[in-house]
């Protein structure tokens, strides 16, 4: 594995980390994420994680675990089939992950990630 898939993957564990979403069978989803991140680039399921976050974010209780994997998946899924549009600017992924933005967005302008100019209040 290059160096580079590593950070990208460890980017993604970061994310999972810093919001416990795991759940209670931190196994199963392990093994879930593994399989996503063999049918799908780290960048795309970074991106999904926190779209979800957002899109779930005032949800009491949060999901986990497997029910959030499952959206994430959804997300993925989507996203094989239609453009890339994210609800999230850059500024704002880097406020909720605490990451460098740059491997998501900085993209060549041929890429299918596009930010959607709308606020979360919306």
């Amino acid at each position: 594995m290059e160096i580079e898939q590593q950070i990208n993957q460890q980017r993604v564990k970061h994310v999972v980390s810093s919001y416990q979403l795991a759940g209670n069978d931190e196994a199963e989803f392990e093994l879930y994420l593994e399989q996503l991140l063999q049918k799908y680039p780290p960048t795309l399921i970074e991106l999904a994680l926190v779209e979800i976050l957002v899109s779930t974010w005032l949800r009491i209780p949060p999901i986990r675990g497997m029910e959030f994997l499952s959206e994430a998946d959804k997300k993925l899924q989507e996203w094989e089939t239609q453009p890339i549009v994210s609800a999230i600017t850059p500024a704002q992924f880097q406020q909720i992950t605490g990451l460098d933005p740059q491997p998501i967005f900085g993209f060549p302008k041929s890429s299918r990630v596009q930010p959607i100019s709308r606020s979360l209040a919306d």
